[in-house]
């Protein structure tokens, strides 16, 4: 008895392992679906964005273009994330067509990314600020999206695609807000995570989460997000966005936020894969002190031989000059105004071979002592 309730027992479990695993093979399980990342490089091809001081060749589209394919390409080595860019070459897509090309391709999140400009010509406002969608009662947040909107007027056709929207009209703004209202509570969430990164990993001033309206979040039905990385209006943040160094600590924080955001809503958990940040990388962030009315310049040496300026007859350096008093001429390596980038080209001289060389101050073209100047 008990022998034949054992063979029953067993082809009854062997049975049911056959149907579970007919089961398994008809009915596999579904495909975990792709978290999608719409990255929008701001402005392009004509529209340069803002142009900064003037000192450096690359504008704001140009900032803006490597920040998001180096951010695009960490994100797309995390499981199950696909990045699309609105572009990844120095064209113009309108506004329209990266909102359209975003909902068409179904993203789960568009982040748009710029840089920021203080009107006028103090370029004393610096820090990073990311905005959402929304109603602003502030000049200064009218104003960005003002800046931002108004590109559609390099368009073609801009009244008929773009329905009569005037960027400075407050009518305008109020129809927009209405349309992102759904996604609002999640903008507001990786808008914050994205300030933190800023604050604690780029140690940038943290402007904030604010609303403005800006037509590109408008369109994008999904939560989204406009990233102002700094204002290219302030020198020293101008230098560190045009730097290899600024350009990766932004990227990193970005993708930081990016990717807690990503965890929390498709409940995923990623290896942890931080960059370490090199401290003493050579384009680290430059400090300024700019002396009114002087100029330094770097000692190189003295002789009476008078010996061309050519950088071939000083190792290599540039932006040598000459000056004679008496029978010696001295030989001089840069000029500036600015104390600390005379400080920095010591220490390239130095580098050179120069190890007596030393900074000189001139004041209405004669020369004056260092610690005048300085305490001035």
């Amino acid at each position: 008895m008990h022998k034949y309730l054992s063979i029953l027992i067993l082809l009854c479990t062997t049975h049911f392992l056959i149907g579970a695993n007919t089961i398994a093979e008809n009915n596999p399980p579904k495909k975990k679906k792709e978290f999608v990342v719409m990255i929008d490089p701001g402005h392009g091809g004509r529209d340069t964005g803002t142009p900064g001081t003037g000192r450096y060749k690359a504008t704001e589209k140009d900032i803006a273009l490597d920040v998001s394919l180096a951010l695009g390409k960490m994100l797309n080595k995390l499981p199950n994330v696909k990045v699309i860019y609105t572009r990844t070459k120095d064209t113009y897509p309108t506004l329209n067509q990266r909102a359209v090309i975003t909902n068409k391709k179904k993203a789960d999140l568009f982040i748009s990314i710029h840089c920021n400009a203080q009107p006028g010509k103090k370029g004393t406002a610096y820090g990073s600020e990311t905005f959402v969608l929304g109603l602003s009662k502030n000049k200064a947040n009218l104003e960005v999206a003002k800046r931002e909107n108004s590109v559609i007027f390099l368009e073609d056709n801009h009244e008929e695609t773009y329905a009569g929207f005037d960027p400075s009209s407050p009518e305008s703004l109020i129809s927009l807000i209405l349309l992102q209202e759904e996604y609002l509570d999640q903008s507001i969430e990786i808008a914050s995570y994205i300030q933190k990164e800023f604050k604690v990993t780029a140690k940038r001033k943290d402007r904030g989460v604010k609303q403005a309206g800006f037509w590109v979040l408008s369109k994008t039905y999904m939560p989204s997000v406009l990233v102002e990385l700094g204002f290219l209006t302030h020198k020293k943040e101008e230098d560190y966005l045009n730097s290899k160094r600024g350009k990766k600590v932004m990227t990193q924080s970005l993708y930081n936020a990016v990717k807690k955001y990503i965890e929390l809503h498709t409940q995923t958990s990623f290896e942890s894969d931080n960059v370490v940040i090199d401290e003493n990388e050579e384009e680290k962030e430059k400090v300024s002190r700019v002396v009114k009315g002087v100029t330094f310049k770097v000692q190189l040496s003295a002789s009476s031989k008078k010996i061309s300026t050519k950088s071939y007859n000083f190792k290599g350096l540039k932006q040598i000059s000459r000056e004679k008093a008496g029978k010696i001429y001295r030989y001089f390596y840069g000029k500036t105004s600015d104390y600390e980038e005379i400080k920095r080209m010591k220490e390239v001289a130095k580098g050179k071979g120069y190890k007596d060389c030393y900074i000189v101050a001139y004041k209405k073209g004669k020369k004056v002592s260092l610690g005048e100047v300085l305490n001035q």
